[in-house]
């Protein structure tokens, strides 16, 4: 990666950081998304958007439990499934066309969830048996994208405890961002046994999402309501999209 890519993505990662980290997330979505629409390699970007998410979660685990927003028997049933799906995920060795196949589908989704489910107003009612089962779910789905593509989950996850009535807004931020920390480091202890790791590139981006989070999530956890913000951030979303098709679009030969 060139010095002038690198410091542009430090720039992108900065802001990107700080909003996500309002409302718990890591921001690995956008991070995967802008790695993939600068032609980072593909085997570098799951290892690289997992280490960015252990840094802004950390942050933000450290100003939700300041705040008391972190209910454990919460969080305990999303990772029993998790924790070795996402170990799973990390040590599967795919082709480049998997990868941006599993890529794709994944932004397609955080696009509807953005733009379309962002203001979806349903709450549906589970007995405790349900949400438990509903957890187990959930998580092993959530840890298996975690591994493989590199994104946390969270920003299905914190969505989709507010719909269920498992957690109100604040626990569901806290919930989120331990979530996405647990399978951020099984996902990259599992890929840093099997893939390069390019340490240069992760400690530069870090110290930016790491100043970004801080901000992001002391600002969420203590003084603003979690409201999510990330539709301008969804257009760089839409733009990698686009561009994973072109490529593979050319791999098939239909371009």
């Amino acid at each position: 990666m060139s010095l002038e890519i690198l410091l542009l993505l430090s720039t992108f990662f900065f802001f990107v950081s700080m909003i996500y980290a309002t409302v718990g997330l890591g921001g690995a979505s956008t991070y995967t998304a802008l790695l993939a629409l600068f032609g980072v390699n593909y085997l570098l970007i799951p290892t690289i958007s997992l280490s960015l998410n252990i840094i802004v979660t950390t942050i933000s685990i450290i100003h939700f439990g300041y705040a008391r927003h972190i209910r454990l028997s919460l969080i305990f049933p999303l990772l029993i499934t998790s924790i070795p799906f996402s170990y799973f995920g990390g040590s599967v060795i795919i082709s480049r066309e998997l990868f941006l196949w599993l890529l794709l589908s994944t932004l397609i989704l955080v696009i509807i969830r953005i733009y379309f489910l962002k203001s979806l107003v349903l709450q549906i009612s589970l007995s405790k048996f349900h949400k438990i089962f509903f957890s187990l779910i959930i998580g092993g789905i959530l840890g298996f994208i975690a591994g493989t593509v590199g994104i946390g989950g969270g920003i299905y996850l914190i969505p989709l405890l507010i719909m269920f009535s498992v957690a109100n807004e604040k626990e569901a931020a806290a919930a989120g961002s331990i979530f996405v920390w647990i399978n951020s480091v099984t996902g990259l202890y599992a890929r840093h046994t099997h893939f390069t790791f390019e340490t240069k590139t992760v400690i530069i981006l870090g110290v930016m999402v790491f100043i970004g989070g801080f901000v992001g999530s002391r600002l969420g956890a203590l003084h603003f309501k979690p409201i999510l913000i990330q539709k301008f951030l969804g257009i760089f979303i839409i733009i990698a999209v686009i561009f994973l098709l072109q490529k593979l679009f050319l791999i098939y030969g239909v371009l």
